[in-house]
């Protein structure tokens, strides 16, 4: 069973050490056993994992700590990295699959595709925020592509949990409408 939050600590959990995603994580971890968004930004970049992409920025790293920090440390844990290690491969599949001409960015209608193929059904008005948001002369690099995915998933999460009805509609105080919006 996975425990979310928690780390590897000195020894690690049995078989941790089979895994060959440990060795990048233990590689920056500290004796607590979490990683920090800077040493998520090293490991990150060590392993190669943004390919021929620029390396993720910190405050891409910030982001997707925040997208699974269940246990709130501002840390992510062994458990928290290798779900993120699968996110990531799943982005960059996403992104990949929609830079047709590999020049390392996507344009807004590939950026609508790829938002499409994830499941989410955005309106016009949504994507051109997206599209201000995220892109630079038109072109969405992967590193804001990443920021933007985490940034969907972690809203629709927080979303959903609040829409207990399944209608699309959520109540929202103030104040826990600022937490989750300032939170990812």
């Amino acid at each position: 069973m996975a425990f979310p939050g928690y780390g590897a600590g000195p020894g690690g959990f049995p078989g941790m050490q089979q895994d060959p995603l440990y060795g990048y994580f233990s590689a920056v971890a500290g004796q607590d056993g979490q990683i920090s968004a800077d040493e998520l930004q090293r490991c990150l970049t060590q392993s190669g994992i943004s390919g021929s992409y620029q390396p993720f920025s910190l405050e891409t790293c910030r982001l997707m700590i925040n997208m699974l920090d269940r246990d709130l440390s501002c840390t992510m844990g062994f458990n928290e990295f290798k779900d993120l290690w699968q996110a990531l491969n799943g982005w960059r599949g996403t992104f990949a699959s929609f830079d047709r001409d590999q020049s390392g960015t996507i344009d807004g209608h590939e950026l609508q595709q790829a938002i499409n193929s994830m499941g989410y059904n955005l309106s016009p008005q949504a994507m051109n925020c997206i599209m201000k948001r995220y892109s630079l002369n038109g072109r969405i690099p992967f590193d804001e592509f990443v920021s933007c995915a985490v940034r969907l998933r972690a809203l629709t999460d927080h979303f959903r949990r609040r829409d207990t009805t399944q209608t699309g509609n959520a109540s929202f105080q103030y104040d826990d409408f600022i937490q989750v919006t300032m939170s990812i």
